[in-house]
């Protein structure tokens, strides 16, 4: 069994994600479910290394052996790119594959609000897509980054950890950069991107103190910042961001943050119930000045009633959303009511 074959077969069966497990056959995720696959033999320990480290380099084998966790890009001609993680686990080497295609797909593609568009073409700020892993950060904020490189003459920066979409020079210019190979890390290379002329920067995910910190002050300082956080909505985004500092420092990250925030987009991809495949469904939170200063106070807890009633400024709450995917017929009602962030509520509307 050759890796490109069965990287060629997870593109066919249109699959996220292809998991190389020890003692077992490859497993692929399709439509966000695991499907063990029925036409290759399982691997024992010794054959999955051995499978793993045929396409490992022989820098990448020394640097997994240090470190016990690898990530990387691979690009197979004429199929596609997948993101590459290779991991440890009960002492067996194993690894999980990421399906990323060639194309961006256009705003539109992802089922994205219009709010979007216009959130994009903002002089400056922050902007922070979250959600669960696998629910398609990356690909919003690539999409998101492609529409800008088409509409301005911006030099556009991202940080990413490994690259995955590839962008190419359209009326920007875009450089990429890749923790591993081209910097250190996240903060390393924020830190240095201020110093290259961005009018965008693209931050792969804010991972620490000091990247949370760089992209604040790159937000308040004139330039359009995205970035990801595994954070499940808006309330928890904001949160999580205040909370990774400590105390005496909370107070003026709060001023800074509610300064700084364009909009927070957290996202969920789900089943779809009118084709295979799955759906984007989304809660948009636009900092007014009435986000602003509950961000300052942190009163958090009153940011979804805000949501709610914010129709007129682009919000939109999950489960409006979640109401007209179902009445759309796009996702089931038991899909629907699963994700519902108010079930009792949700049932009445």
């Amino acid at each position: 069994m050759e890796i490109a074959e069965l990287l060629k077969e997870a593109v066919q069966k249109n699959a996220s994600d292809l998991h190389i497990i020890a003692n077992a056959p490859p497993v692929f995720r399709i439509n966000g479910e695991l499907v063990v696959s029925e036409e290759h033999p399982l691997m024992k320990a010794e054959e999955t290394k051995k499978f793993i480290y045929g396409f490992l380099s022989d820098s990448q084998k020394i640097a997994f052996e240090e470190k016990k966790e690898l990530d990387f890009s691979l690009n197979i001609p004429k199929v596609t790119r997948f993101r590459v993680n290779v991991h440890m686990q009960r002492g067996n080497v194993e690894a999980a594959l990421r399906v990323v295609p060639l194309n961006i797909p256009a705003l539109e593609e992802l089922n994205l609000p219009e709010i979007v568009k216009e959130l994009i073409n903002r002089p400056n700020g922050l902007i922070i897509v979250t959600g669960p892993t696998g629910m398609g950060k990356t690909t919003t904020l690539a999409s998101m980054v492609d529409r800008i490189n088409q509409e301005n003459k911006y030099l556009i920066i991202t940080v990413e950890d490994p690259i995955e979409y590839i962008h190419t020079n359209k009326q920007g210019v875009v450089k990429q950069r890749e923790v591993g190979s081209d910097t250190l890390s996240f903060a390393n290379a924020l830190k240095y991107t201020l110093r290259q002329d961005p009018d965008v920067i693209s931050v792969g995910e804010m991972r620490d103190l000091e990247t949370i910190a760089t992209a604040l002050t790159a937000a308040e300082t004139g330039h359009l910042v995205l970035t990801t956080l595994h954070t499940p909505d808006a309330p928890q985004t904001i949160d999580r961001i205040i909370d990774v500092f400590p105390p005496y420092q909370q107070q003026q990250i709060k001023i800074q943050l509610s300064g700084c925030l364009q909009a927070i987009i957290s996202q969920v991809l789900l089943p779809r119930a009118d084709r295979e495949g799955r759906i984007l469904a989304t809660e948009i939170l636009i900092a007014t000045s009435a986000i602003r200063a509950l961000i300052r106070e942190q009163r958090t807890e009153q940011i979804p009633s805000s949501i709610q009633t914010g129709a007129q400024f682009g919000m939109q709450s999950m489960d409006k959303c979640l109401k007209e995917l179902y009445q759309k017929g796009l996702i089931s009602y038991e899909t629907a009511i699963s994700q519902a962030k108010n079930p009792l509520d949700f049932k009445k509307m």
